[in-house]
């Protein structure tokens, strides 16, 4: 089973659009692809999806599996699972998410799956983001920003990934702060520093459109090397 994982150096850096983007792409070119965002935190929206998240990647894929598959953990607080889960008297079963995932697995030729917040964020006590990425067993890209501070966020991600063994295909920057370093710069130097590819630089945007967005992915990057 091809799956990608679609994590990041921080929290509102931009995943959900990049995933959506990427789900656009692989659907326009007709692979049956799947999502699934495992847990989602923030206001609960008033209709369709709780987390708006998995609106804009269900909206993407052109999906319409159940959202107890697609986002088994929704927390309506803005804070990591593990905080939300304490604060609000849920147990988080990771073995629920697995099952989840293989679920979704059997109906999809490919899966791709966003994370929360960055990859450590907290799940359990002794579990985070990039513990789920180990045992889904996925290749994954790590979006960053062009904000100062964003390379010792970086390197410091895929410092994690190389010392955990998760094989990462490249690093996307998602230019959302026009005020941050030269794009330029950034792609040459986090290449060097982190010796992984720069896939794409995605420009700042004032709004988001799903067909523009995805199109500026697949204009800079081979969408079938990321999920193969």
């Amino acid at each position: 089973m091809k799956s990608l994982f679609v994590t990041a150096t921080d929290t509102d850096i931009g995943k959900t659009y990049v995933c959506a983007g990427i789900a656009h792409s692989l659907k326009k070119s007709g692979i049956d692809v799947g999502i699934m965002k495992p847990f989602a935190c923030g206001v609960k929206q008033k209709t369709g999806f709780s987390s708006k998240d998995l609106s804009i990647l269900s909206n993407a894929a052109n999906v319409s599996d159940p959202e107890k598959f697609l986002n088994p953990f929704f927390f309506p607080i803005p804070a990591s699972p593990y905080t939300a889960a304490k604060n609000l008297g849920v147990k988080i079963d990771v073995k629920h998410v697995m099952k989840c995932f293989r679920e979704l697995n059997k109906i999809h030729d490919i899966m791709l799956v966003e994370g929360i917040g960055g990859i450590m964020t907290p799940i359990l006590k002794d579990y985070a983001i990039i513990d789920l990425i180990k045992d889904l067993n996925t290749n994954t890209v790590i979006v960053t920003s062009s904000k100062i501070g964003t390379i010792n966020h970086t390197i410091m991600t895929c410092n994690i990934c190389k010392n955990m063994k998760i094989p990462v295909k490249g690093l996307i920057i998602n230019n959302f702060d026009s005020t941050g370093y030269p794009i330029s710069e950034l792609e040459r130097d986090l290449s060097v520093l982190t010796n992984l590819p720069v896939l794409c630089s995605l420009p700042h945007l004032t709004k988001f459109n799903l067909a523009d967005f995805s199109k500026m992915i697949t204009n800079q990057v081979d969408i079938s090397t990321l999920i193969n």
